[in-house]
C-alpha cells in the first residue's frame, strides 16, 4: 500500500486538517499539491491497493473548480480514498457530495469522509485557531476507526454524504485581492497562485475574471503588501456572524 495525502491548501488551514489525518497512517507518504499550476496532474495513476487522503476546502457550499478539474485528469483506478471536505465554521452544503462525485468520476473509490473546521481563509476571525487540541483529538479519533475499517476490509461503498444534486450555484465573491504601494515585483504571488490569475510581468495586478479569492497570494507576499478591502471583509462577517457563532463540530461518515 502507499499513502497519498492530496490537497488543495491555499492558506494552509486544510493542510493542516489533512496532516492530521495522514500522519496517524503512520505511514511515509506522498504530497500531490493541487494549487500546483505548473504540475501535470494527468501523469499521476494510483492502484486499488494505494490508500489518499483528499482535502479540499469548501468555497460556497462546493468544491474549488480548480481542484475538481485536476482530480477528473488523475487515474484513480480504484485507489480507496478518504474524502476531506474542510470549511471556515460556516457550513460545507454541497461540498461532500462533490467531491465524492468528482472523485468517482476519476477512477477513485471514496470510503469515508470528513466534515472538519478549520480558521475561515478570509475572516479569519471565525474558527480562529482551528483545528484545535479538540479538533486534532477528534480527527485522530477519525482515522483509527477508519483504520481499522481498512484493515478488516468493511469499508468498501462510498459513504451517503450532506448535500443535493443540482449543486448549490456559487460565482465567487466579490472580493479580490489589490497591491499596495509597497510591491517590490518579486513574483512570488503569480508563481504560486492556484489559477494564474496574476501576470507573471505585472505581479501588481489581478486578473479578476480567474481569481478565486483563495487568499493565496496575500498569505505568500513577502512584504504583507496584497490585501482585500477592509470593508468588503467588514460587511461579509456582519452577514456570517449568526451562521458562524456556534462551534461546528468534525464530523465522520463511513
Amino acid at each position: 500500500m502507499k499513502l497519498y495525502e492530496i490537497i488543495f491548501s491555499p492558506t494552509g488551514g486544510t493542510k493542516k486538517v489533512a496532516d492530521i489525518i495522514t500522519d496517524r497512517f503512520r505511514s511515509e507518504s506522498s504530497l500531490i499539491d493541487l494549487t500546483d499550476s505548473f504540475l501535470d496532474f494527468s501523469l499521476y495513476s494510483f492502484s486499488e491497493e494505494d490508500v489518499c487522503i483528499v482535502a479540499v476546502p469548501s468555497y460556497g457550499g462546493r468544491i474549488p473548480g480548480v481542484a475538481g478539474e485536476r482530480l477528473k485528469q488523475m487515474r484513480g483506478n480504484k485507489a480507496k480514498v478518504v474524502s476531506v471536505t474542510v470549511y471556515g465554521n460556516r457550513a460545507y452544503d454541497d461540498t461532500m457530495l462533490e467531491l465524492n462525485d468528482t472523485l468517482i468520476e476519476a477512477g477513485f473509490c471514496p470510503v469515508a469522509a470528513i466534515a472538519a473546521v478549520a480558521e475561515h481563509s478570509i475572516m479569519r476571525q471565525f474558527a480562529a485557531g482551528r483545528p484545535d487540541e479538540e479538533d486534532r483529538r477528534e480527527l485522530v479519533d477519525f482515522t483509527e476507526r477508519i483504520k481499522r475499517g481498512l484493515q478488516n476490509g468493511s469499508l468498501t461503498e462510498t459513504p451517503a454524504v450532506p448535500g443535493k444534486r443540482p449543486f448549490r450555484s456559487f460565482d465567487g465573491v466579490p472580493m479580490k485581492p489589490r497591491t499596495g504601494k509597497s510591491c517590490t515585483k518579486c513574483g512570488i504571488c503569480a508563481e504560486k497562485c492556484p489559477v494564474g490569475a496574476i501576470p507573471s510581468d505585472m505581479p501588481m495586478s489581478t486578473y479578476h475574471d480567474r481569481c478565486i479569492t483563495c487568499m493565496r497570494c496575500i498569505t505568500v507576499c513577502p512584504q504583507k503588501n496584497r490585501s482585500i478591502s477592509k470593508v468588503l471583509v467588514a460587511a461579509g462577517a456582519q452577514k456570517l456572524k449568526k451562521a458562524c457563532r456556534e462551534r461546528k463540530k468534525n464530523e465522520l461518515y463511513l
